[in-house]
């Protein structure tokens, strides 16, 4: 089975992809959503389907604002499903929107969505699965597991010889301050 690290460098929308954002840490609210939005809509196709419609995406879903997607009514939800440059499912696009008002409300509990990811880490990823099918829709084990992946709550992004490991680590990504162990206690 190929890795992610085989198949990304020097490819047009993978590379970028693979040496500037997959794993390392994500502080921002909105490309936190971001992410969750474009790790919904992989769900059943492929991910460099997800990357060529990512600008599309961003367009679509107001530059990813989770304040500004929250507010979406029924008017936006009709335009994004005749949208050709995004993904046009209707179960996708309802989560993408009710996941926005769920982020709002962890930004409102915890202070932001980061916030509310730090307030669980680390933990197994059958534990943040079940966490998240309680907390958000349309959330499998994949989703959820390249979700923390890609903003670097669960390892496993890039193999240990893959150049651009030295720099998620670096970065400091929160699986790494438990030494790989989701059951590990970061305070130890």
């Amino acid at each position: 089975m190929s890795h992610y690290c085989d198949l990304a460098p020097g490819h047009p929308l993978h590379g970028p992809y693979h040496d500037q954002e997959y794993g390392f840490p994500v502080s921002d609210d909105d490309t936190l959503f971001e992410r969750l939005v474009l790790e919904i809509n992989q769900a059943g196709l492929s991910w460099l389907t997800v990357l060529k419609k990512r600008d599309a995406f961003h367009e679509a879903f107001a530059g990813f604002a989770v304040a500004r997607v929250a507010s979406f009514g029924e008017p936006d939800r009709d335009r994004l499903l005749v949208d050709a440059g995004i993904i046009r499912n209707r179960r996708k696009v309802d989560a993408a929107i009710h996941n926005a008002g769920v982020v709002q409300a962890l930004q409102a509990d915890y202070g932001s969505f980061r916030a509310w990811l730090e307030h669980h880490h680390p933990r197994p990823h059958a534990d943040w699965l079940t966490l998240f099918r309680r907390t958000f829709r349309f959330t499998g084990p994949e989703i959820v597991g390249e979700f923390l992946m890609s903003t670097g709550y669960l390892p496993g992004a890039h193999r240990d010889d893959c150049p651009v490991q030295a720099r998620v680590l670096a970065a400091g990504p929160p699986w790494a301050r438990t030494g790989g162990n989701p059951d590990a206690d970061p305070n130890s």
